[in-house]
């Protein structure tokens, strides 16, 4: 299916009329994605005023067509996809005859006369069409992908399947599955099977509809005439078609359909629908827009929007008439990155487009304090089209914000291209942090857009400011870059000097780990948050507000479901479960002994840890003598010797021990079959070096082993052949007593404990580390982007040997490559769509609104669509005493108080007994510490106790402590407190 939607995008030809901020944004997002080709019409001359969020002009294209000048700088984008400019003189409109031959055509910020005589003629030819604009903090978007369009994945989301326990043989074909997981279906939704043993005439059948019965079961239609079920199966959801109509424009002015983007303001699309035309009619009359807040071209306005709808809201419609000149970036990045999700739904047939107007606004954004209509007049300044909405003041807060970047990945180079625009931190009190220790990749390319071929290897952060530089001189020397990991390691750096010179923080991160952390010293320094992510075609934006909301931390995902170990290791059913198995396989190989091996060689005391800390003493000594004496290679033959006995060892050796532990014909405690349901019993495979599969394992793993040692490879196939082909393999006997852990309840099968004098005779064979002084292997650092170094390579031929070994059905090097990289594509659409979202949450951040409401937390899925909003939840109160208080609280001592001193304090102030102190990881002093510890510490100065107890100095950059306390009120029941914070 993906295949078919990617064939179907390489043969689209994409018309965009338009090359303003809007058009832009669009063309970026689509030229990323890579269609066949995208063709621009903007004959018109570049003002100075596009700049407020057209990111490909400069000041100098002031005056020379729009298109002409954006054209090379979108070409740049993607080698693959030719761009080209349709040409056309100055006033030249767009006609119908110019639009033939597109397979999509896109309309920004055209009047609804030009917008009615190109859909009239696209619609008649089923040629899909979209209408967009937008007006300040509103935007507006009308899809016609004609009369009847199939879309052939309306979610993009991976079939369901699962396995089935039983099949019933009546009118109604009961199924039922596997009771450890839900089978997920919905009524209507359409299966077929494989592997169903008996019933057979359902493997591979032609979809059936089901009939959902329970969480486990479903039904799927009459199986009396069918085989009789004797065990296995599975189940397998099919994606059908979906036939969508669509009307044309000239009949959804009259009867439109809404798309609801709020439903906090489910009234709304109604109004803009009669404001927007109400504007196309102004202008129409006036030759002009509405000036900024100018209330008599507002009443306009409203008189002509109230002629088609009465009941419209006169509020949101003054707005719209004074914001209509007004062009933001965010608001141009959440409408453009929408729009170009549906241009490439309409080239590709995936995922269901939007039907068939939506509207959306930010008026939350607005300043609490409105600006007046002499603050909003244009001056001349590329800023003009943000001022006319927010006027002069509020502009220059923008432009003296300080704000730091966490990221400069996808996420951080849409951000920064949206500051730019917005001229954030421009003003003489600007700054702008960003910190990325990543360098440019290959694969960054197709979404991190501020990133070309040119920059491979260079630093992130660095690129990224300069490019955005360019894109607006005035933040020239406003942007400071680091490539400082943000965590405990660079408190240093990231102390309290540098959090007092910020206004807020700004995640753009791909880990949770960092993100906790960040959230964390966001609440200790009580800055505003805004974390932002992305995951295919959904993403989320959640702002962080101090004394207001919770913090990110508060409420987080479940983690992810996790397959039991026992199902990796011995009993796999699913392609991702080989996957998982060989990518530890990887770095059973050749990541960990190899790092073994160098501690090994420069610890003094490494052997002696390891033999009292481990539970594997004699596996990890036998690891340190294979890797270091009995396979440690001189040639690289010998890695592939290497490699012919580790293939012989896990695909045959290791198969047919478990089938002499568990025969083909092993019954479990319950009478039944062992091997049946989820167990699939496996066969050995029998090595043949002219199977490209076989060879293809032999290959990288002789490669990899060969990197551990410095040895160079070998290109032509057939000498690994010749030497895998004449290896003497020794004769393989299955052991007795080998016990196989069958659930992950059970006890990991352990050697008896080896004998001490085994050890010592082990031991000796080991070089001594001074024999092989600046000696060391190369533990292997897993890289999936570059395809010359094997990774992939041998990670798909591990995996798909072993799908062999248990009869799955294998997956290739690509698909194989974004399971073992846990990749879920990162694409341009939606980083573009959420950083949009989170920069109007920055505006109100600027702002310094305090009303819980003014802020709202969103998330979206482009494929579905769906935008869903709401309020960010307050910070959880709690209460000691008659005193309540949130995360955001703290208790505050100054000049290095005794121990003593806060004990007393909390004592005497709250009436609240002191049980526990601690900092960090130290535990600096308890109740139950006896009295001589307790008379030493308690007259201590803090910083001192800390030092003593840590047995480290304090280092320099510390000003304060983090302290917890645990204490109990005047009945002896513990009472939760805020943190402390201890100043030295």
């Amino acid at each position: 299916m993906l295949d078919l939607a990617m064939k179907r995008m390489a043969a689209s030809n994409v018309l965009i009329i338009g090359m303003q901020g809007l058009g832009v944004e669009i063309a970026k997002d689509i030229v990323l994605a890579g269609v066949k080709s995208v063709t621009v019409y903007d004959p018109e001359p570049v003002k100075i005023e596009d700049l407020s969020s057209q990111f490909f002009l400069r000041e100098e294209d002031v005056g020379k067509p729009r298109a002409e000048v954006t054209v090379p700088r979108l070409a740049e984008l993607n080698a693959y996809v030719p761009v080209r400019n349709l040409g056309g003189q100055a006033g030249q409109e767009i006609t119908a005859d110019l639009v033939k031959g597109f397979q999509v055509v896109v309309l920004c910020n055209a009047p609804y006369r030009k917008q009615l005589e190109i859909n009239d003629w696209t619609h008649q030819n089923d040629v899909p069409f979209i209408a967009t604009e937008t007006r300040g903090l509103f935007g507006s978007v009308f899809n016609d992908f004609g009369r009847k369009f199939t879309c052939v994945d309306p979610t993009g989301e991976q079939p369901l399947s699962g396995m089935i326990v039983s099949i019933d043989k009546d009118q109604e074909g009961l199924v039922t599955c596997l009771d450890e997981t839900r089978h997920g279906l919905e009524d209507g939704d359409f299966v077929t099977f494989s592997e169903v043993q008996g019933m057979t005439e359902l493997n591979g059948c032609e979809p059936r509809k089901i009939s959902v019965k329970g969480p486990y079961t479903f039904t799927i239609g009459d199986t009396a005439g069918l085989g009789d079920y004797i065990r296995g199966g599975i189940f397998t959801q099919v994606k059908m078609p979906k036939i969508l109509e669509f009307k044309s424009l000239r009949e959804s002015l009259q009867n439109p359909e809404f798309f609801i983007t709020d439903f906090a303001k489910f009234d709304r699309p109604s109004t803009l629908h009669a404001g927007f035309q109400a504007l196309s009619e102004f202008y129409a009359q006036h030759k002009r827009f509405p000036k900024p807040r100018n209330a008599q071209d507002a009443d306009a306005v409203v008189a002509i929007a109230k002629k088609a709808d009465a009941d419209a809201d006169e509020k949101i419609l003054t707005q719209l008439a004074y914001q209509a000149i007004g062009d933001l970036s965010p608001v141009i990045a959440v409408i453009g990155a929408f729009v170009a999700q549906e241009v490439l739904k309409a080239c590709s047939a995936k995922f269901h487009p939007m039907q068939q107007h939506m509207y959306f606004d930010s008026l939350e954004s607005l300043p609490d304090v409105l600006p007046s209509e002499a603050e909003c007049q244009p001056t001349g300044s590329r800023y003009d089209g943000q001022v006319a909405v927010f006027g002069r003041t509020f502009h220059n807060k923008i432009a003296n914000h300080r704000q730091f970047l966490v990221g400069s990945g996808a996420i951080g180079c849409e951000m920064l291209k949206n500051w730019s625009m917005m001229g954030l931190a421009t003003g003489p009190k600007g700054a702008i942090q960003v910190t990325d220790l990543d360098t440019i990749e290959k694969s960054n390319l197709n979404r991190q857009f501020l990133f070309r071929a040119k920059d491979l290897g260079r630093f992130k952060a660095e690129v990224a400011a300069a490019v955005v530089s360019d894109m607006n001189k005035d933040l020239t020397g406003k942007i400071t870059t680091r490539q400082d990991a943000v965590g405990p390691d660079t408190e240093d750096i990231y102390n309290d000097n540098f959090f007092n010179n910020i206004d807020g923080v700004t995640n753009a991160l791909d880990n949770v780990k960092a993100r906790l952390y960040m959230d964390q010293r966001c609440v200790f320094h009580e800055k505003p948050l805004i974390d932002s992510g992305t995951l295919g075609t959904k993403g989320n934006v959640q702002v962080v507000i101090p004394h207001l909301t919770e913090s990110y931390a508060s409420s987080q995902d479940p983690p992810e479901k996790e397959t039991p170990s026992c199902t990796i290791k011995n009993f796999p059913n699913a392609i991702a479960h080989t996957i998982e198995w060989s990518r530890t396989t990887f770095d059973d190989l050749f990541v960990k002994p190899a790092q073994a091996v160098n501690s090994y060689l420069s610890e003094p005391d490494y052997l002696e840890k390891t033999l009292k800390y481990s539970g594997q003493q004699k596996e990890q000594i036998e690891q340190l003598v294979s890797y270091l004496v009995t396979n440690k290679p001189l040639t690289f033959e010998e890695c592939i010797v290497w490699a012919r006995l580790q293939f012989e060892e896990r695909y045959n050796n290791e198969i047919r021990q478990l089938l002499f532990s568990l025969p083909k014909d092993a019954v479990a405690s319950n009478g039944q079959p062992f091997w049946s349901g989820p167990k699939r019993a496996p066969d050995s495979i029998t090595f043949d070096s002219n199977n490209p599969l076989h060879l293809s394992y032999i290959i990288a793993a002789a490669n990899l082993h060969a990197y551990n040692y410095g040895l160079k490879g070998e290109t032509d196939p057939n000498v690994y052949r010749k030497i895998a082909d004449s290896v003497i393999v020794p004769e393989y006997v299955p052991k007795s007593g080998v016990k196989v852990q069958i659930n992950d309840n059970d006890p990991v099968a352990q050697n008896e404990a080896t004998a001490s004098d085994d050890l010592a005779e082990l031991t000796s064979k080991l070089p001594a580390p001074s024999s092989l002084a600046g000696y060391r292997l190369n533990p292997v650092e897993f890289e999936k982007d570059d395809d010359t170094n094997h990774h992939i390579d041998f990670i798909t031929a591990a995996s798909n040997l072993r799908a062999t070994n248990y009869s799955i059905n294998p997956a290739d090097r690509h698909t194989t490559k974004q399971i073992a990289g846990k990749i879920i594509p990162a694409i341009a659409t939606t980083t573009s769509l959420v950083t949009g979202l989170a920069c109007l949450e920055l505006y109100k951040i600027i702002d310094g609104k305090r009303k819980l409401e003014s802020y709202k937390n969103g998330f979206v899925n482009i494929a579905l669509p769906f935008f869903g909003f709401s309020e960010p939840i307050a910070a959880p109160k709690q209460k000691y005493g008659s005193t309540e208080w949130t995360l955001w609280d703290r208790f505050k001592f100054q000049n290095d108080p005794t121990l003593k001193e806060v004990i007393d304090w909390f004592h005497n102030q709250h009436k609240l007994d002191v049980a526990m102190v601690s900092s960090g990881v130290s535990m600096l002093w308890s109740s139950f510490v006896g009295k001589k510890k307790s008379e030493e510490r308690l007259p201590m100065k803090f910083s001192k106790l800390v030092e003593h107890v840590s047995r480290k100095p304090v280092s320099p950059h510390v000003k304060a402590f983090t302290v917890e306390v645990m204490v109990m009120d005047e009945e002896g029941e513990d009472v939760e407190v805020p943190f402390i914070i201890v100043g030295i």
